[in-house]
């Protein structure tokens, strides 16, 4: 119901009708009676991901918080942007919204959560975060950023 409720308040904002279509249940479509779900939003919320992952240099859609992760996969991006020095990151908590978490699904044309954007371009999930910290890519990619890796720092320092 609050999908509902968030989904009609963001097409009321941006001056949208809202637009409802049945539900599709295998290959039958219901009629009116049973549940509809609200489809007005989807080009909204998109317009709103493109613009939310280009407003920070790092962002993290994930399940969770960084200070509280709901998942391995979540705690394993935050373990390893800390371990590079990346405090400062957009994090947006998909368990909070939904429609945010599928959103981003399509959005990114990536089927699981956390996602990782940098500079607006989506970088992967955790699989591809841990493999670009474990071949060095990502230090690279933090430069481009202007992002100096903490783990450049603790080399210098053992040497």
């Amino acid at each position: 119901m609050n999908t509902i409720i968030r989904s009609t308040a963001r097409c009321l904002r941006a001056g949208a009708a809202a637009v409802y279509l049945p539900v599709r249940a295998g290959a039958r479509v219901w009629s009116a009676s049973p549940p509809r779900r609200l489809l007005c939003a989807a080009a909204d919320l998109q317009k709103d991901l493109g613009a939310m992952v280009k407003k920070d240099k790092v962002v993290v859609f994930m399940k969770g918080t960084p200070a509280q992760p709901m998942c391995g996969f979540s705690n394993a991006v935050v373990q390893i942007l800390r371990m590079h020095g990346v405090d400062q990151y957009a994090a947006y908590n998909v368990l909070d919204d939904g429609e945010l978490r599928e959103g981003v699904k399509v959005f990114s044309n990536w089927p699981t959560i956390p996602q990782v954007y940098f500079s607006g371009e989506f970088v992967g999930g955790c699989d591809i975060l841990l493999q670009m910290h474990q071949n060095g890519d990502l230090v690279e990619e933090l430069k481009k950023l202007g992002i100096h890796s903490a783990l450049l720092n603790a080399e210098k320092e053992s040497k």
